[in-house]
């Protein structure tokens, strides 16, 4: 089961500053690409910093003269573009960033990722994610027949219903589907049936039981 990385989502052609870019040319960028952060370079193409409409509206300098060195928040906080976008989320919520600018194994900027990007998750098609469940979850990775569950996806909610061998599987399937791209919520209605070595170990108990009760005392 493959979680969607962050090159899937991110916005691959990232508009960005360097230290010196002067206060109105941020501002004019971030409304000319309809923008709300930038990130800031070095020479390098290494980001130093992100610079936001919040900075500038924060850090506002009375004559217009700042530069994204003065305004930027620092350091920048970055993903890479094989990272998990579950893992990239984690990050944006663990620091209070709506953005990551992506970088290379070189350390430069090749893309940025948003909080409006991770949203396309959950605008998957139900068919993309029953599938998703049906061929990954409990085919390959849990190798239980198809015809034992059944999945049905309605705007994201998943339903799953039918029976699993073992009682250990149970939270299992529910917590690997609630991982899936795209799912708001499982509601599960599995039931687990009885392994058929442990029903034979409780006939061969009671048979034991009954044996002894039967055999007459010294």
């Amino acid at each position: 089961m493959r979680h969607r990385s962050v090159a899937d989502l991110m916005t691959h052609t990232a508009v960005t500053v360097r230290r010196t870019t002067a206060f109105k040319e941020i501002a004019r960028l971030l409304k000319e690409f309809d923008i709300t952060a930038l990130p800031v370079i070095d020479e390098n193409g290494r980001p130093v910093g992100v610079v936001s409409e919040a900075d500038l509206l924060r850090r506002r300098p009375a004559g217009g003269a700042a530069t994204a060195g003065d305004l930027m928040t620092s350091p920048a906080v970055t993903a890479r573009p094989e990272w998990s976008v579950v893992r990239a989320a984690r990050i944006m919520q663990r620091h209070g960033v709506k953005r990551l600018p992506v970088v290379d194994e070189e350390g430069r900027v090749v893309g940025i990722l948003s909080r409006s990007d991770l949203i396309q998750l959950f605008l998957r098609h139900d068919h993309a994610i029953q599938e998703e469940i049906l061929e990954d979850v409990l085919t390959r990775t849990l190798h239980l027949a198809p015809s034992a569950v059944t999945v049905d996806v309605d705007e994201g909610l998943v339903t799953l219903s039918g029976t699993v061998p073992q009682p250990g599987l149970l939270p299992l399937v529910v917590r690997l589907c609630q991982s899936t791209d795209g799912v708001v919520d499982v509601d599960s209605r599995l039931t687990c049936a009885e392994p058929e070595r442990n029903r034979a170990g409780e006939h061969g108990r009671a048979a034991s039981h009954e044996g002894r009760a039967a055999s007459p005392g010294p």
